[in-house]
């Protein structure tokens, strides 16, 4: 009896893998090339999203379409709502009114943009010449220096030495020299020197020669020593140092100068103290030389500096600051001795960009999102609100993720929104009530659907608090049949400093797209730990960068499976780059009980190998034992699973040695993994080769098939 229920036993499970392996047929490279075909899909998109180009301070704007019948190009009329249509771009100009003929001519000679001139900084003794012509300010020998102006313009032999401290270890900065608006005084900083790190790049194969380069990078890492800096202030009728308390901005990550105020009673400058949890504005008083600090932001976590927003008012009368100090981030109004005068954005959503101040209003324009019940709380919305608080309004209602483009006089403006699952509409709106001028384009994909392409999903569930709404993505196969099974692959990227799953509307995604073509189903999430919900939900990564919302990201993948049965959880993969890299190794060292094979490209597998300024924001400063704990070396020992590591030698944004340090790690934990490291390869992975590779590790180890032979 035994022994009959054990052959039963045996059949079921046979029988259980041979459905599981009919999930999809045999993969060929014929499969392969379709994969990497999907990118032509947008083809078959028509009235995609439109790109307005306003003409110069006109109420007029020309766009190209994508049809059925070919490309045409359309000149809008904002005023009056009215298109024109043509083949060419030119023939539109004969539908702008004669009287209008300067619009026409930017029509018909519309200027290349041009790619911004690079800002060629001077010598480090080059002169500074005061508002009023009559000094010259520079550097020398590492000190401050003066010397009048002769009657001629010309500079004059004689100088005046304003410090003589200065030394090759304790300089004086030319790039912030910047003089008062009435030439009465100088602000500088003075910059205690270091020697930054640097790492080493081998190129093995360069094109050159025969020989390996060896090639040197700047890269300072988290617990380095970093310069520091100090705001010093000058009075040049006396031709002294007006003496400033500077100490306690010692411990810094960064000190800035932002500028003098236009009467010249003061200069402001910004502080980032290290560890990211205190950050202040500052104000020096030119005759005293007394700080007030406009606003000083001290938390327990960290405080994200570089989505920081600040607009000074009336001359620095009062200032819009963007904090998080209420739990969501939020617009503020401080004056000028840094109380808060107001909050002027308040509740459970957050405020994204403040795009523009129009003070003589006294209204703010931004976009924000979260604040509309039951929809995707990552969907922009453009909105505007009165410096009191009061008339706040959305001017993009619609359920979508919006994209606004002006006109120079800000009167109108083109809305386009979209979702994954919802092809862009595009419409001309007033910006004075929101209302919809005419409709411009509407997206048509029938031509992309009858072809089998399947609309991604967007899904939505709980988090690991049971509470928290996460938001995702779906993506199936074009051919996808619901009474097969499939295996589930995640995209990764839990990089804290924004969230990452496409809010917009594509056809295709080569991130994606591809892989579902071979036979999986690909996920992408936003978990705790990633930026623009709560401050609760960003602090996740706090110390803690392993946790990558893995509890939520898990979460939702078994919701996604309880209501679709077709998503095999015993076969799930995870892949990304960068950050994501890091995240998909950490994937089967921490939770390989659910994921079973990972790609990892370019990943920083310990955050003390990689750049300071990214890492001490998240992880904090000075180093501690949360370093070891989110880093894959330190845990190599606890891989399970397939895992594949992908880098290349002269990576310059994550040191190569990361990867390799891991490798070795590996090594000596005596675990069976695979490495492809590239030689001349930077970290922009995803040429055919490596992408190739990744869909062999997943065809192979998750689809349990052979690779079919490259051709």
């Amino acid at each position: 009896m035994k022994h009959r229920t054990f052959i039963i036993s045996c059949l079921l499970t046979l029988s259980a893998m041979l459905g599981s392996s009919a999930a999809v047929a045999q993969i060929t490279y014929k499969d392969y090339l379709r994969a990497d075909a999907v990118m032509s899909y947008a083809d078959y998109v028509y009235s995609p999203a439109v790109n307005p180009h306003w003409l110069g301070d006109s109420h007029y704007f020309w766009y190209e379409n994508h049809e059925k019948d070919g490309n045409f190009f359309y000149l809008v009329n904002a005023e009056t709502g009215r298109k024109y249509r043509a083949a060419e771009k030119n023939e539109l100009a004969r539908y702008i009114p004669k009287k209008q003929k300067d619009v026409a001519e930017l029509l018909l000679n519309e200027a290349k943009e041009q790619a911004p001139e690079r800002y060629m900084r001077g010598r480090q003794d080059e002169p500074l010449r005061s508002p009023d012509g009559k000094w010259d300010a520079y550097i020398k020998d590492y000190n401050v220096y003066i010397s009048p102006v002769n009657a001629d313009g010309t500079a004059s032999k004689t100088g005046y030495a304003l410090t003589m401290d200065g030394n090759d270890k304790l300089r004086y900065d030319r790039w912030s020299l910047s003089w008062s608006p009435d030439s009465r005084k100088i602000a500088t900083l003075k910059v205690n020197h270091v020697e930054r790190r640097r790492i080493p790049l081998i190129e093995s194969a360069p094109s050159t020669q025969k020989q390996p380069i060896l090639q040197w990078r700047e890269y300072a890492k988290p617990g380095d020593v970093l310069p520091t800096s100090v705001p010093v202030l000058f009075d040049v009728e006396s031709r002294s140092q007006i003496p400033l308390e500077t100490a306690m901005y010692a411990n810094q990550f960064s000190l800035n100068l932002t500028g003098w105020r236009e009467d010249s009673r003061a200069f402001t400058f910004e502080f980032n103290q290290r560890g990211h949890q205190r950050y202040v504005v500052g104000e020096v008083d030119a005759e005293t030389g007394k700080i007030t600090h406009l606003a000083d932001e001290q938390v327990n976590t960290f405080f994200y500096y570089r989505r920081k927003f600040r607009h000074d008012l009336n001359d620095g009368a009062r200032m819009l600051w963007v904090s998080e100090r209420d739990g969501w981030r939020h617009i503020y109004l401080h004056d000028n001795k840094g109380r808060i005068e107001r909050q002027i954005t308040k509740g459970e959503w957050v405020v994204r960009d403040v795009h523009y101040v129009d003070q003589a209003n006294e209204t703010i324009y931004f976009t924000a999102s979260g604040f509309v019940p039951g929809e995707d709380p990552y969907n922009l919305h453009y909105c505007r609100i009165g410096f009191d608080g009061n008339g706040f309004e959305d001017l993009t209602p619609e359920n979508g993720n919006h994209i606004v483009t002006f006109s120079a006089d800000r009167e109108f403006f083109v809305d386009v929104y979209s979702r994954p699952d919802l092809p862009p509409v595009s419409q001309l709106r007033r910006t004075a009530d929101g209302s919809i001028v005419t409709g411009l384009e509407k997206c048509d994909v029938s031509d992309l659907a009858a072809r089998g392409w399947t609309m991604p999903e967007v899904f939505c569930a709980k988090g690991r608090d049971g509470k928290t709404d996460i938001w995702g993505n779906i993506h199936r196969p074009s051919n996808f049949d619901p009474s097969k099974s499939y295996p589930v692959v995640e995209m990764i990227y839990a990089g804290p400093h924004d969230n990452h799953v496409v809010k917009d509307f594509r056809p295709a995604n080569h991130l994606v797209t591809k892989l579902t073509e071979l036979g999986f189903i690909v996920v992408s999430i936003d978990g705790m730990g990633t930026y623009n919900r709560s401050k609760a939900f960003h602090d996740v990564c706090w110390k803690n960068l392993k946790d990558a919302g893995f509890p939520d990201r898990i979460a939702w993948i078994k919701a996604a499976a309880d209501k679709y049965g077709y998503m095999d959880l015993e076969r799930v993969g995870i892949y990304g780059w960068s950050a994501g890299g890091q995240n998909a190794m950490a994937a089967l060292l921490f939770h390989n009980d659910f994921y079973k094979v990972a790609v990892a490209l370019c990943g920083c597998h310990d955050n003390r190998m990689d750049k300071v300024w990214w890492n001490e924001q998240w992880m904090g400063f000075p180093l501690d034992e949360s370093y070891s704990a989110s880093s894959n070396v330190d845990n190599a020992h606890l891989l399970k699973g397939k895992l594949l590591l992908i880098n290349g030698e002269l990576d310059d944004n994550v040191d190569p040695a990361s990867t390799l340090q891991v490798v070795d790690a590996l090594m000596k934990a005596n675990k069976n993994f695979d490495q492809l490291y590239l030689p001349g390869r930077t970290h922009s992975l995803g040429s055919p080769f490596e992408i190739h590779k990744m869909y062999d590790y997943f065809v192979e180890h998750l689809l349990g098939q052979p690779v079919p032979e490259w051709e």
